[in-house]
């Protein structure tokens, strides 16, 4: 076996790990309460770009996105609930339904920080809207936006 050959094993038992890294990750994400929701932070394009594959987990008042190609053991985006704005509820375009095929739902969201789109699957939209409704008396929480 030559150096090439040598070098090739080695770069693909490396890329190996790295996605049994990441399926392991997930894995331990979903069976930690997390549920499968893809997040688009560039809102606005109906090409279906931009979406990224995620897991988010409820942590009392946040939800911690975390992508799933992403080798950071920290969320990517947290979301706080009671900031959170819904602006608008649609069903995918054409182009995202390739992009995103498990998601049923899109949602604009915004908060004080920034805006961003949230796709995911029916019954996942039901638990989310349930999280976003159970915001304790006294705090702002939830709104859909007129």
């Amino acid at each position: 076996m030559g150096a090439t050959e040598l070098v090739g094993v080695i770069l693909l038992l490396g890329v190996l790990v790295i996605i049994a890294g990441l399926v392991v990750r997930r894995m331990q994400l979903l069976r930690g309460g997390g549920v499968d929701v893809s997040l688009r932070r560039r809102v606005g394009f109906s090409d279906g770009s931009g979406w990224h594959f995620g897991v988010g987990r409820y942590r009392g008042d946040e939800l911690a996105w975390f992508r799933l190609t992403s080798l950071w053991p920290g969320p990517t985006v947290v979301v706080d609930r009671t900031v959170l704005e819904i602006v608008d509820r649609r069903a995918p375009t054409e182009a995202e339904v390739e992009a995103i095929p498990s998601a049923g739902v899109v949602l604009r969201c915004r908060t004080p920080a920034r805006t961003l789109e949230l796709a995911m699957a029916p019954g996942v939209l039901t638990g989310f809207l349930a999280w976003l409704e159970a915001t304790p008396p006294g705090r702002t929480g939830y709104r859909q936006a007129s």
